[in-house]
Formats: structure tokens, sequence, C-alpha cells
């Protein structure tokens, strides 16, 4: 179809360009895109390396952000990334681009609900890996990464002297954790407690607590109680 305008003048309307980046096809009237126009399209952060892909025996071509590349050129372009990752929240799958990603990162692409935790999947019956919202989790290694959620945990199993103990609250006190060591907290000046623990959420992995001091619980957190009498 031809339309005419200004004084008469037959233009042909443009026909969109195709092009295909990591196996999408997009459409565009712009003759020409930079690097940057071309990741933000397919939602790939800017940092990340992107290639035009050239028949062999040639290398393919870097894009820089900044490139401006041709798209009306005959054949179809087609553009990559070589590093991507992949990963599941929930049974759904994701590719992310780099190397890390942050548990807050993982928690907005799989629309997570703050009322739920987010988890590492850990096979063969071992304990899953809870994630903080802080934290950094390495998708490099080898093997694909499995995150799944479960609802806030309302009850707590630590380990205080060798034996399981039920505990409610995302908090322990030194006197709360004396108290479920020997079934009450002595505030006699000649005694003494001495209390060290491990296993602790990412706020306190490991340490020892003193008279007044309270520390954020984790399932499984272990507390090493003694007691001495200095009369």
């Amino acid at each position: 179809m031809e339309i005419e305008k200004n004084g008469g003048q037959v233009h042909s309307p443009k026909v969109p360009l195709k092009f295909v980046i990591e196996g999408k096809e997009y459409e565009t009237c712009e003759q020409y895109l930079t690097g940057a126009e071309l990741k933000q399209l397919a939602g790939i952060p800017l940092d990340t390396e992107l290639f035009l892909s050239i028949s062999k025996p040639y290398n393919d071509e870097l894009i820089e952000n900044d490139t401006r590349v041709n798209l009306a050129r005959p054949e179809t372009e087609y553009f990559f990334v070589k590093k991507k990752l992949h990963f599941t929240i929930n049974g759904v799958p994701f590719v992310w681009y780099k190397q890390y990603i942050r548990g807050v990162q993982i928690r907005e692409l799989g629309g997570i609900s703050p009322s739920d935790e987010l988890y590492l999947d850990i096979p063969d019956g071992w304990n899953d890996d809870f994630i903080e919202d802080d934290e950094i989790v390495d998708l490099a290694r080898p093997g694909v990464e499995h995150f799944i959620s479960k609802p806030k945990q309302k009850e707590f199993k630590i380990i205080v002297n060798a034996r399981e103990k039920a505990w409610s609250q995302a908090t322990i006190s030194f006197e709360q954790v004396i108290v479920l060591a020997f079934g009450s907290y002595d505030n006699n000046p000649n005694k003494g407690y001495t209390v060290t623990y491990s296993k602790g959420p990412k706020s306190n992995r490991e340490g020892s607590m003193v008279k007044g001091s309270v520390v954020d619980v984790k399932n499984n957190m272990i507390f090493d109680v003694t007691a001495t009498d200095k009369s």
C-alpha cells in the first residue's frame, strides 16, 4: 500500500524490521538501535555482554551499549548472551545474567509474600537452607538452584546442651537460654553462666551471650550453656 502526502509525493510505509534476542523475536520501525536499547527490550542488565551471532568461521560480534546496530541488513540479526544462569522459584524457571543474586531479588521475581520465608531446596532429606533478604546467593555453583517458599515458622527447634527444645519466639535472651538449659535462672551474684551459640541466622551466626543480651533465633540453632559457682 502507498500513502500520498506532502504535495502529491508518494511514500511506501516502513515495513517493521525483525530481529531476535535470546530466541525471542522483536520488531521495530527504527533502522538503528543501540546495544543498550536492545538490552532494555529484552530485560537484560546493561552490564551484561550482548553478542551478535556471526556465521562461522568468524567470531561473534560483541555489541557495546553505545554501539548502533543496523537492523535493515538483508538477513535477520540474532543477538544472544553467552553467560546466563538458570534457576527455579517454586518450580517456575528463571534466567539471571549475573553470578550473584540477593534474597530480596528472588522474592521479587517469584512474587513471594512477606508472610512466607525463602529457602534453597536441599535434596536427599537434608534441611533446606534459609535465605535472608539481604543474603547474596552464588548461582554459578554446579547444578541448577531451586528456591522454594514456605509459611513462616511459628515454632523453632533449637538445641540446648545437646537436647532438642521447642521455641516460639523470633529472639531469645541470655536468661531464657539458661532456663531452657537448667529449668531456672539463679540471679545470685555468686552464680555464673557461660552461653555460646552456633548455626544462627546471618545476623548472629555464632558467638557468646552475656546477661541481658538477646539474639535472633533460627531453626536448629545450637546453644551450649555452663554454670559455675563462685562461692
